[in-house]
């Protein structure tokens, strides 16, 4: 057996065959058919596991976002993490897995009064303004504690579109505004608790996280001052450590990226003698990335005038549309085939959808793919299911989690008459 560093802690390759979990992919194909995404329950354990030891005292707040789904929260509340959600339907995924209100962390950059009133009928501990008028709708919804979302200008390596801490981000406010923000949740009877920091997503460097650290102990010090002395008592460092999705990507390790945070911030704090605050820390990609990975059936393969050699799977774009938002690059494996040598060249690796611009993979290296193969893409595991849509009136896929040589769906297939249940 040999293991697969781009797919999950449990992957490895026996009698030419990729399995995960103990499980064959094909068998997994052929039970819950394709595309299919699978999640592997060891590493998803491994990761939460990783965040509680590289900060024990926090709250980890999985970023819901990344795969809302009742099975997963459950798994990783059983690891004692919490869920960080940003709509009234995460906040339902993370109820309805059990999570309570004292380890849910709200966020959203434009909260309705309904969801906000469903946040305190459920509970939650922390809302995090993200506006200074969402301080009377927090009043007015009966919240009773608050973290200020700030921005303080801090750019990092990522693409433009998940980059969150620069200043024109559309999230979270200003400095100068922050404090305003917290001086008018004190007025209004809001326990102003702390701050709350995010700098992007898919972060492959530790260093701007705890160059933020510094600024945000500066707008701690002159908040300190303006405001008659206030100390938050919490204090929220987001999120955004990266994955691998290529052989180049090399992100840090969780106790280098995540510990390394903390620890930098107990540093400069004790520093200034400040009183330590709870910590609150909201992985999302991390957790779940690498431990999933989709399964598709290759179906037409055919050479074009160009030279290039497209691979036609059964989803595409509909299933991950990373590579049309992010421009996200991914490697494969057949996976029936996994010891056998890659062909020269390499093979572009296109959905069923009709754009041109449905193209997974530009330049998959493989053997020379054959109609019926079972094509397997690591790293999907965060932000496809989450982002899918019904393009060209595809059904989403479903998702098993496989462990100890068992898998169990998580999220039934969608069919037909799921879409034609929405007409009027």
């Amino acid at each position: 057996m040999s293991t697969l560093p781009l797919f999950p802690d449990s992957a490895a390759v026996a009698d030419g065959e990729l399995v995960v979990g103990g499980v064959r992919t094909s068998a997994l194909a052929e039970r819950f058919g394709t595309p299919l995404v699978v999640y592997c329950e060891q590493t998803l354990r491994a990761r939460a596991r990783a965040y509680r030891a590289a900060a024990p005292d926090a709250l980890v707040a999985y970023g819901t976002k990344a795969f809302p789904n009742v099975a997963v929260l459950k798994l990783l509340a059983e690891e004692g993490l919490g869920a960080d959600i940003s709509s009234r339907g995460e906040l339902e995924y993370a109820l309805r897995a059990g999570i309570p209100g004292n380890r849910i962390v709200v966020h959203g950059n434009n909260k309705s009064l309904e969801e906000l009133r469903a946040c305190a009928a459920a509970g939650v501990a922390q809302v995090v303004v993200d506006a200074p008028d969402e301080v009377e709708l927090c009043a007015q919804a009966g919240i009773r504690s608050i973290l200020v979302r700030t921005t303080l200008g801090v750019d990092v390596d990522t693409h433009a579109a998940i980059a969150t801490g620069h200043h024109g981000s559309k999230f979270g406010l200003p400095p100068e505004l922050a404090m305003e923000t917290l001086a008018a949740a004190r007025a209004a009877g809001i326990e102003a608790a702390g701050l709350h920091m995010h700098l992007g997503s898919q972060l492959l460097d530790a260093a701007p996280g705890q160059e933020a650290v510094v600024g945000l102990l500066q707008v701690v010090l002159e908040a300190r001052e303006r405001l008659n002395g206030w100390t938050p008592t919490t204090i929220d460092l987001g999120g955004g450590l990266g994955i691998a999705y290529t052989g180049a990507d090399a992100p840090p390790s969780v106790d280098a990226f995540a510990g390394g945070l903390v620890r930098r911030f107990r540093q400069e704090w004790e520093t200034h003698r400040l009183p330590q605050p709870r910590l609150i820390l909201e992985p999302g990609r991390s957790i779940v990335g690498q431990a999933g990975f989709t399964l598709y059936r290759v179906g037409v393969v055919k050479a074009t005038g160009d030279g290039t050699t497209y691979v036609a799977i059964d989803g595409g774009m509909s299933d991950n549309p990373r590579p049309q938002l992010y421009g996200a690059v991914y490697e494969a494996l057949l996976a029936q085939r996994a010891d056998e040598a890659v062909a020269p060249g390499s093979f572009a690796v296109c959905g069923k959808h009709c754009e041109s611009g449905d193209v997974l993979i530009e330049e998959a290296r493989l053997p020379h793919p054959r109609r019926g193969d079972l094509l397997a893409v690591p790293a999907t595991g965060a932000y496809t299911l989450s982002m899918g849509s019904n393009y060209n009136a595809l059904p989403r896929p479903a998702a098993v989690l496989v462990g100890d040589g068992s898998a169990r769906l998580i999220r039934r297939r969608e069919t037909i008459n799921d879409l034609l249940a929405l007409e009027a």
